[in-house]
């Protein structure tokens, strides 16, 4: 019995030794390592993208946020970004979960579709699928050139400039394809509406 209570004392001992030593190196030292190197390497990045005028942050250019003027609705001065099930917080991130099938879904797409058209004074039939669909996280920073180009009108107007001025900054903010040939082209609408107001007006 004592033998028996001696080996299970050394396995106790020895396991506790290995999860100190192992909770030293892999949650502590791993992570601090990880992180300096992606703070060397990408400091933007690792600090979660911040953008803003002067260096003072006002979102992440990872992170979709809403437009909106002081009434709550969108407002027609800036970009509007795509929908967000989630109504863009980031505590509720996540997609809607509605199947391609689902009546409420092409409800809400039906009804987007004729909001996006009446804001921006376009056909219904020129508004664009990352208009009236919501993103997987639901907090989707980007949109489509095409979504893009539908606004520049409605931004110009509303801002009192020339269309063209508008047009070259969703040119400057367009991205193209990962390497060529992942994904699709996207404009980050922070970053562009950042521009619109450094135009000033």
């Amino acid at each position: 019995m004592n033998v028996g209570l001696r080996s299970a004392s050394r396995l106790m001992r020895a396991a506790l030794r290995a999860l100190l030593v192992l909770t030293v190196l892999l949650g502590i030292c791993y992570p601090l390592a990880v992180t300096g190197i992606a703070r060397a390497a990408f400091p933007d990045r690792a600090d979660g993208s911040p953008a803003g005028p002067g260096g003072k942050p006002v979102g992440s250019s990872l992170i979709g946020q809403t437009w909106n003027g002081p009434d709550g609705r969108p407002d027609p001065k800036w970009f509007q970004p795509r929908p967000s099930a989630g109504g863009y917080d980031g505590l509720a991130s996540g997609a809607c979960n509605l199947a391609a099938t689902s009546p409420e879904l092409l409800r809400q797409v039906e009804q987007r579709r004729a909001r996006t058209a009446e804001f921006n004074h376009v056909r219904a039939a020129a508004v664009p699928p990352d208009a009236v669909t919501a993103s997987g996280s639901g907090l989707d920073p980007d949109i489509s050139p095409a979504y893009a180009a539908l606004q520049v009108h409605r931004v110009a107007e509303a801002r009192g400039v020339h269309p063209a001025t508008v047009r070259g900054l969703v040119e400057k903010h367009t991205e193209p394809r990962t390497a060529g040939f992942l994904g699709e082209p996207v404009v980050n609408v922070l970053e562009l509406n950042l521009d619109l107001r450094d135009l000033g007006t």
